[in-house]
């Protein structure tokens, strides 16, 4: 059975950073690139980072880039997204997936305002 917990949300000023987790479970995960997603409030869902198996190579929504940093450690079945520089628009819920399956967390809320 395939899960995926997101974590690591909050609450934080514009210009502040957090560092969001993902633990994934039910499947193998050095089999998949992974990616993270994100739905503002009356908004459709976009892909935000995504990171290729083993880390060679990943890449970001435009609005994102050089402030969000994704990564992932195997041997823990884990993927990372580092926010830093958070803007008001960043607000939204955060999900991680692998991007050819077709499984969805619970997400994690994030919300940038002062």
């Amino acid at each position: 059975q395939v899960q995926l917990v997101e974590s690591g949300g909050g609450w934080v000023q514009p210009g502040g950073s957090l560092r969001l987790s993902c633990a994934a479970s039910g499947f193998i995960f050095t089999d998949y690139d992974m990616g993270w997603y994100r739905q503002a409030p009356g908004k459709e869902r976009e892909l935000v980072a995504t990171i290729t198996r083993h880390s060679g190579y990943s890449n970001y929504l435009r609005s994102v880039k050089g402030r969000f940093t994704i990564s992932r450690d195997n041997a823990k079945n884990t993927v990372y997204l580092q926010m830093n520089n958070l803007k008001p628009e960043d607000t939204a819920v955060y999900y991680c997936k692998a991007p050819s399956l077709d499984y969805w967390g619970k997400g994690t809320l994030v919300t940038v305002s002062s």
